[in-house]
């Protein structure tokens, strides 16, 4: 199993589901930009699920160099890489804070994503579970700049899922509303729209044993996104939202 971003809460809870609901692997390739923090996941799963694991330092903010994963190879890759930023005004345009979100969440994420995607096709079998965001499925003034760059995700997504169908590779987007974790520590977001990263994992590892191509954490957000999308835009640009 692969795993880009394997410090992230979610990752870490689709892993233990995955590995308690009794899949085995040879091995769990942890990517991570702070291999220190994964170290500590890295021994859990070596305790409790007596499972190897190797951690692989990957930056997006660096400099990539390819040729170190030429021998990884796995059936199921999972990707919760993503950066929220700054969402005050002066963070929106802030060119720093701008870049880095485009860079983190679509710019230098999808030729990782391309990567590992081209060795499915290769071994024609397999599935790419990836993170987008209900963000991107209408630009708000909160998070114009993070919703863009979601968007650019889930489009080149749905593309790569028709790309590789034939190929007898499958694409699962995942478009989390309200999550309960690092990244929204501090923000005001509505109990009964938010999930936990348990909620998560069990949602995604029932997406993907259902063979779904978009799914969405909590089902309510895809009621919530189908009014958003369908709000009139001469009304929608007069929203705080």
């Amino acid at each position: 199993m692969i795993i880009l971003g394997s410090n992230s809460e979610i990752s870490q809870a689709f892993v233990e589901k995955v590995l308690a609901s009794g899949e085995k692997y040879a091995t769990v390739f942890l990517f991570t930009s702070n291999t220190e923090t994964t170290e500590k996941f890295a021994k859990h799963l070596e305790v409790k699920f007596l499972q190897q694991t190797e951690i692989i330092e990957l930056d997006l903010m660096k400099e990539i160099d390819y040729t170190k994963f030429d021998t990884i190879t796995s059936n199921l890759v999972f990707c919760a890489t993503g950066y929220l930023g700054e969402s005050t005004e002066e963070g929106l345009y802030n060119a720093k804070n701008t870049m880095k979100i485009i860079d983190v969440n679509y710019a230098k994420l999808v030729p990782v994503l391309n990567f590992f995607a081209e060795k499915l096709e290769r071994q024609r079998s397999g599935t790419m579970i990836v993170l987008s965001s209900v963000a991107g499925e209408r630009g708000r003034q909160s998070n114009f700049v993070y919703g863009s760059a979601k968007a650019g995700l889930t489009a080149y997504l749905s593309g790569l899922r028709n790309y590789l169908y034939n190929k007898k590779v499958h694409v699962l987007t995942i478009k989390p509303g309200f999550m309960d974790t690092k990244m929204t520590e501090g923000l005001p977001l509505n109990p009964k729209l938010t999930a936990t990263p348990a909620q998560a994992a069990d949602g995604i590892y029932k997406a993907y044993k259902n063979g779904k191509n978009v799914a969405y954490i909590l089902p309510v957000w895809s009621v919530i996104m189908l009014i958003i999308r369908n709000i009139p835009e001469f009304i929608f640009k007069k929203m705080k939202l």
